[in-house]
Formats: structure tokens, sequence, C-alpha cells
């Protein structure tokens, strides 16, 4: 259920009694000939519409009241006139006692349903280290389903022995069933980031849990990275957008895998198993990994979201002031709210520490002091 704008509830909380009060005036101007006594009943069917109940059954009373006192003045209760339309504003009145019950009950589990939600979300994509040796990420996470607050992109940053390992990924469909798979593929990850011994058999172990776990035609599109101390970063592909990596001099290019991979889900039964790549990432480099939700975001005239003319929109020295902005921007192209869920993740390669602490650990030590909140 849409949230209510403050400026249509208080449009809403007036519109019983100015109903009323034009029923009034037209009977006492028009008489009893025109017959628009009845209408007094509209004032308790639209308090059903907001407020609660104990609201609803006040208006009632006064359109009783109001109803009683017209049909009076008009000497309708000599016949059956007066006596029918105090009885159509208290079946009225019970009506909308009724539906305002119901619409609490459901907006009570909506809440709740909500509060779960936004557990499930929060356990689900942990805050990531803000560093990790050299490396310094932010990110930014966009539901396209506003009203639960939920969604189906995902992504994990994990230190590991090999180096810093990094998951964005994409499940089809949205909501709580989306959230479900995008648990299983986390902790899938979050565990063989740890075990296995190369980014290969990371995905190698993510592909057998999705075989296994997804049912019908359901898909993970996701793009694997690990950042090592060797000067590059290595990509692992299952049909998910092109990282984007940003120069230190403005250069802007998508690194995009060797060959077309099937996302996970799909890819195990074809046998078309993604290569992994390396690209060079070093002090002043940066990488960008995000979700559909960002590259197919198009405009009022359907145009998408030039993702790689935006680059520039990264030189913020602070990297979740940098990502922000791109968001702000991306969010002004589409000129209304994004029809997709939109994750970006950046990571950026430091050759000293900036954050004062002296830090100059590898990689592949987790700094957790950093984590955000």
């Amino acid at each position: 259920m849409p949230e209510m704008t403050p400026q249509r509830s208080s449009v809403l909380s007036v519109l019983p009694y100015g109903v009323m009060v034009v029923v009034t005036v037209v009977d006492v101007t028009a008489g009893p000939s025109v017959g628009f006594l009845p209408l007094v009943s509209l004032g308790p069917a639209f308090a059903g519409l907001v407020g609660g109940w104990r609201r609803t059954a006040v208006i009632g009373g006064l359109a009783m009241l109001l109803c009683l006192g017209l049909g009076l003045y008009d000497g309708l209760f000599t016949g059956r006139r007066g006596w029918t339309a105090l009885a159509s504003v208290a079946g009225v009145t019970v009506a909308g006692l009724v539906a305002a019950v119901m619409r609490q009950r459901r907006e009570a589990e909506l809440a709740s349903v909500r509060s779960i939600a936004e557990v499930a979300q929060r356990v689900l994509l942990r805050p990531v280290p803000r560093s990790a040796g050299h490396l310094r990420v932010a990110v930014s996470y966009t539901s396209a389903v506003a009203e639960a607050r939920i969604g189906g992109d995902l992504y994990e940053v994990v230190a590991s022995s090999a180096g810093v390992r990094v998951i964005v990924g994409d499940v089809q469909g949205k909501g709580l069933a989306a959230v479900e798979t995008a648990a299983l593929v986390l902790g899938a990850f979050r565990e063989a980031a740890h075990d296995e011994a190369d980014l290969t058999g990371v995905g190698a172990r993510l592909e057998r849990v999705a075989d296994r776990e997804l049912q019908g035609e359901k898909f993970v599109t996701a793009v694997l990275a690990e950042v090592g101390n060797d000067g590059t970063v290595t990509l692992l592909n299952y049909g998910h957008p092109a990282p984007m990596i940003v120069r230190p001099d403005g250069r802007v290019r998508l690194a995009e895998p060797p060959l077309p991979a099937l996302p996970l889900g799909l890819g195990i039964h074809a046998g078309t198993r993604p290569e992994s790549h390396s690209e060079r990432f070093v002090p002043g480099d940066q990488i960008l990994l995000y979700t559909d939700g960002v590259s197919e975001a198009r405009d009022g005239a359907g145009r998408f979201y030039p993702l790689e003319d935006r680059g520039g929109l990264l030189k913020d020295p602070d990297s979740d002031s940098a990502l922000q902005a791109l968001r702000a921007d991306l969010v002004q192209h589409a000129q209304r709210p994004l029809h997709d869920d939109a994750a970006m993740l950046l990571i950026r390669y430091h050759e000293a520490d900036v954050s004062g602490t002296g830090d100059r650990r590898p990689p592949g030590e987790l700094r957790r002091a950093g984590r955000r909140g």
C-alpha cells in the first residue's frame, strides 16, 4: 500500500465535513424536493478512508444529528423519506466503522511485514568495511520496492588470505522471494571467499549452490572481484554488467569479460562457465561494480543512463561523497523513482593511508574498526 502524502491526507481529513456542509446548504436553499438529504451519509463514508474507527463513529453521529435536524426542518418524518434517509446514514456509518477497523488491521500487518523485511535486509546486506589496507570502499543501494524497503540486489566485501574478494549481483525478481535467493548466494560467497584458493573456485562453489537450490527459472547475475597485492584486480562475470574502471587521469573503460557467460543457476546445465580475467589496479585507480538498475535506468525519452560518461563524478576525495554524487545524477537522469533496484559499490586504491591512523596493512587484513553502522 503506497504511503499517503501529507497533502492528500489533509484533504481526506476535511472531506467528510465539507461534504456534509455542502449537502446542508443545498438542502436548506433548494428545499426538500431536491432529495439531497440521503447524501449526508457521504460524511461517514469518507471518514473511513483515514483515521480510526472512533473518528468515523464521531462523524457518523454528527451525520445522524444533521439528518435528523434537516428532516425535521423539511417535515420529512411525516412520511417515509425522513426515516429512509436516517436509515441510510446509519447503515453507511456502520459500514464505515467496519471498513476503518479492517483498514487499521491491514496497516498494522503491513507495518509488521515492513519491520521484518527491514531487519532481514539489514542482516542480509551487512555494512561493508569502509577500508581494507589501501582499499577504500563505498556502497549505495536503492530498492525499487520503496514501500517495503527491500530488493533483490546483493553485495559483499570479504577479506581473505588471497586478498579482498567482492561480489555484486542481481537476483531475478523483487521482494521477499528475491531476498531469500540473495541470502542463499551471499551465504555461499561468504564461506567460499575464505575457503577457496582462487576466484574460480569461489565461482564454482556458487554455481553448485545455485544449481542445487534455485528452482524453476530463477537465476542470479553476478560479478566477482579479487584485489590482490600484485597490482591487479581479477574478475569473474556471470552475465552481469561489466565493472567500470576509472583511471587517475579520468579515463574510463568497461572491464568486459573475454567471453559471455550465463547467470548463476543457468550456466551449469549449458556448460558455459565464465573465464576469469585480470585488469591493472594500482594506486589512484577506482573500480565501480553496479547492477543493471544503474546502467539501464531511462530518462523520459527512453535513453539509458550514460554511465561511462559520468566517471568525472567520482573525483571527490571522499569515496562516499563521490558515490552519492553519482547516485544523485542517476536519479536526476531518471526524473522519477527507479523502476529497478540499483546497487553500486566503489573500490578505490590509495597509495598511502588517508585515514590518519597510520595503518599500512595489506588488503588481506580487514580493518573492522572502520565499518559503517
